[in-house]
């Protein structure tokens, strides 16, 4: 692969972690590196957990779904604060555990747990996929999310005859600034990038909200796919630009910015010397 297969390429950078070794890694291959953070913040909310925490350590639940790694992280960080951390491990490994993602898998070796269920590919339906052999009738189910809801798991636990579901949120997600929006949508619809590099799916779901919000929604697809390619660093976040009939996107089979970054130089030499 040669290592200037994205020579004068505008990269944009999505995300708001490791920016810099992204950019270093673009310009290694030729590329010009732009940062438009649509993360926004991740505020992590500790006092939130302190009742349900408590609660959880008391009375336990029968199904334990761990949805990323940094959550669960999180979640036995702040039992050990309060003094129940022990006990808050001891009620998992009483559960059935179900974990999505690679990162949660490596949660659960770490603490000696281990899964009923694992969804490696880190989609939301694959878990929900795998959790459906099983029978959740009566049973009690607490779920770890990060930033977001995920009202169709709870959906799908209530119609499976879950009696309780309860939701934790340890962090949650602050939308990025309005200006940043702008001056990406702006330079998507004009040309002057070719590439978005998303490496979580709410920065799909900030972007495509705010041109919904702006009547701009066929503008950004028209966008992707004529002149701008898109690329996700896996399949959560393909999965989200795929919902909003996103065609064309990159993504690594090692869930990896490196790896994303890649993934985009051998799409440009497989395409070089064609219009995109």
């Amino acid at each position: 692969m040669s290592t200037n297969a994205m020579k004068d390429k505008r990269i944009v950078i999505a995300g708001s972690r490791k920016t810099d070794e992204m950019s270093l890694i673009i310009e290694k291959r030729g590329g010009i590196p732009f940062i438009r953070s649509l993360q926004g913040l991740t505020m992590f909310e500790e006092d939130l957990l302190e009742e349900p925490l408590r609660r959880f350590a008391e009375q336990g639940a029968d199904w334990i779904i761990l949805t990323t790694g940094l959550g669960s992280e999180s979640v036995v960080g702040a039992a050990d604060k309060l003094g129940i951390g022990q006990a808050v491990l001891e009620r998992m490994s009483q559960a059935k555990i179900a974990s999505r993602g690679y990162k949660t898998s490596a949660f659960l070796k770490r603490t000696g747990l281990q899964a009923v269920v694992s969804d490696d590919d880190g989609t939301m339906q694959g878990l929900m996929d795998n959790l459906s052999a099983y029978n959740f009738e009566g049973q009690r189910v607490w779920i770890q999310l990060h930033g977001e809801p995920a009202p169709e798991l709870t959906r799908f636990l209530e119609n499976k005859g879950a009696v309780h579901v309860e939701s934790v949120l340890p962090y949650r997600h602050v939308p990025p600034a309005e200006a940043t929006l702008d001056l990406l949508m702006t330079e998507l619809v004009e040309g002057s990038v070719d590439t978005v590099c998303f490496t979580t799916a709410v920065q799909v779901h900030y972007l495509f909200k705010y041109a919904i919000g702006s009547g701009r929604k066929e503008q950004l697809l028209n966008a992707f796919e004529q002149h701008v390619v898109a690329a996700a660093v896996g399949k959560v976040t393909a999965e989200a630009l795929k919902e909003y009939r996103v065609k064309r996107i990159i993504v690594p089979e090692i869930e990896r910015m490196g790896a994303l970054i890649i993934e985009i130089s051998r799409y440009y030499e497989s395409v070089e010397g064609n219009e995109i």
